[in-house]
């Protein structure tokens, strides 16, 4: 297995973070005001940065794909549950980005939102096809071209320096730290996938998670600017506003492309923790297809119910496993299903939803791991479950 540098890794994940719909979830914070809502995406990105790190490492150092890593903590056949949930949400991951590029395709260059569904889930596929060890120049090409396209737009957003939106308190601050941390959290079950064959799993995981949380924050910080100082939380009208034309149509279409091809390739090797007769390149290229037609079919203009569950799932799980492989130093990937450990993920997931309600400064998240790791802790010290 060829394995990947770092260089790599840093592209990958800054293709992930330039992203339409992280821009597009940066809007919401424009009711906070530019210095709160900048602490609360700062807050969210920490938090979730850390998580994120703890996911990628594990990966790189066990040499095993996200989903694999579940089986440590939830066994062979539990570890399939949260396969299956993570198929689902990238899958969902797919159709959102190919629906919000399309729409911003459209505003740019005007043609039926279905033939640019059609468009960016075709050159998903084509990156599919070539592979993430053979992207080489493409993805370094496209990455360069995004960066810089991102700089012209963050610069014709701030230019105008005056507000044209105020502050109001439609989103909590707590709330809006889960929107941040929603982001980093929904990859998850994804980074390992691409620290596993990496050359430097640690450094490798670090440089992901650096990358990662720096262009997720500006891609939020764009947003909000957006909203509050251009006063539209159209990114397309703004560009077309700006006179960018194919330069703003090439940013919508390549971001959108460079971090929906993640959720695929991931959507793949997650199907084959599910069944092993899968083959995980085309299982992408079906994921990709499936969410192509359901952005073709459905509206998807607010996501913010479909975050808040990926981060309900994900964080107690991910939690479990770090309880597992950082303190209990425990492995039930030889046992068929660890039931006190999907128990325990079961009692987060209850407590993740119910401090929903409460709004919490920091968010719902923090809380829950941190109470889902002394859960996890307390039950294997009384249980003494033991590694298999």
């Amino acid at each position: 297995m060829k394995r990947t540098s770092l260089l790599d890794n840093g592209l990958i994940w800054f293709g992930a973070g330039v992203s339409i719909a992280e821009i597009l979830t940066g809007t919401y914070f424009a009711s906070l005001g530019f210095s709160k809502g900048m602490m609360a995406i700062l807050a969210g990105h920490i938090i979730g940065g850390i998580m994120f790190f703890l996911a990628a490492l594990m990966g790189g150092m066990t040499r095993k794909s996200s989903m694999e890593t579940t089986k440590m903590s939830f066994g062979r056949n539990g570890g399939i549950v949260f396969a299956v949930l993570n198929v689902i949400q990238l899958v969902g991951w797919t159709a959102i980005m190919i629906y919000d590029g399309a729409l911003s395709a459209q505003s740019v260059v005007s043609s039926p939102r279905w033939i640019w569904c059609l468009v960016i889930g075709g050159l998903i596929i084509v990156w599919i096809r070539i592979g993430i060890e053979d992207l080489g120049k493409v993805n370094t090409a496209a990455m360069i071209l995004l960066f810089v396209l991102s700089i012209v737009l963050c610069v014709i957003i701030f230019r105008a320096g005056t507000p044209a939106a105020s502050a109001d308190d439609s989103l909590s601050f707590g709330a809006a730290v889960e929107l941040a941390v929603s982001m980093p959290l929904s990859w998850l079950p994804v980074v390992a996938d691409y620290t596993r064959e990496a050359e430097k799993p640690f450094e490798a995981s670090l440089v992901s998670t650096v990358v990662y949380s720096i262009v997720s924050t500006w891609m939020f910080v764009i947003g909000m600017g957006a909203a509050i100082f251009a006063g539209t939380s159209d990114i397309a009208l703004i560009m077309v506003r700006a006179g960018l034309g194919i330069a703003g149509l090439l940013i919508i279409v390549f971001s959108t492309v460079t971090t929906t091809f993640l959720d695929a390739f991931s959507a793949g090797i997650s199907f084959e923790s599910v069944s092993l007769k899968a083959q995980g390149k085309r299982a992408a290229v079906i994921a990709t297809i499936i969410g192509t037609a359901a952005a073709v079919v459905y509206p998807m203009d607010d996501i913010t119910n479909f975050l808040y569950f990926i981060g309900s799932v994900f964080a107690p799980m991910i939690a479990v496993m770090i309880a597992d492989y950082y303190i209990l130093h425990r492995d039930f990937s030889e046992q068929s299903v660890q039931w006190q450990n999907l128990i325990v993920w079961v009692l987060g997931f209850m407590f993740y939803r119910w401090m929903m309600n409460l709004s919490f400064p920091l968010g719902s998240t923090l809380p829950d791991m941190a109470a889902t790791i002394l859960l996890a802790v307390i039950v294997a010290k009384l249980t003494g479950k033991k590694s298999i």
